[in-house]
């Protein structure tokens, strides 16, 4: 496999980062920095980044259709995340045996504090917002939990945040 590839990112996504804002300084490409999770709320069209991890093969699409800025955004995992999801698994309605489990996976996570949990990169045309993300395997696996935790949890529980844990878990 070379740089850029999703199993290269399960490895090492900071890595990847260090690669592609290599790619990009090197290129005609102005990157602008945003922050992750910014795109949420708009309407995207995702890169298919399993079948064709290259992010190479991203920007040259970008390039190809005159686009000369790309947003770049990185985010770390942090520590408050795993603290957050044990609270919602303190919170939750579930026999001792799979509270346990679920501990264990969430705490589990807690060895990638401090590493990056997600790339993201997009560009503009025609109205449309091009994007192409990747995180790897442990915090997809991580945000996974935290979905079933979030499903766990009593309705109406008077919480600060209608999901109970922040809202915090909504990078997929």
């Amino acid at each position: 496999m070379f740089p850029g590839t999703a199993d290269s990112v399960d490895l090492n996504l900071e890595t990847l980062k260090g690669d592609i804002l290599n790619y990009m300084a090197a290129s005609d490409f102005a990157i602008f920095r945003g922050f992750s999770g910014g795109l949420e709320e708009l309407p995207v069209i995702s890169w298919d980044a399993e079948r064709f991890p290259d992010y190479r093969m991203f920007l040259e699409a970008a390039q190809k259709v005159g686009q000369k800025m790309i947003v770049f955004a990185s985010r770390e995992f942090e520590e408050i995340e795993v603290e957050e999801a044990l609270e919602g698994i303190e919170e939750a309605t579930v026999p001792r045996e799979e509270q346990r489990e679920l501990e264990r996976r969430v705490r589990g996570a807690r060895k990638h504090t401090g590493e990056t949990c997600s790339l993201e990169m997009a560009f503009s045309h025609n109205s449309h917002l091009y994007v192409y993300e990747v995180q790897p395997d442990w915090y997809e696996e991580f945000l996974e939990t935290c979905d079933e935790i979030t499903t766990l949890l009593p309705v109406g529980d008077g919480g600060e945040h209608e999901d109970g844990l922040g809202g915090f878990y909504s990078n997929n």
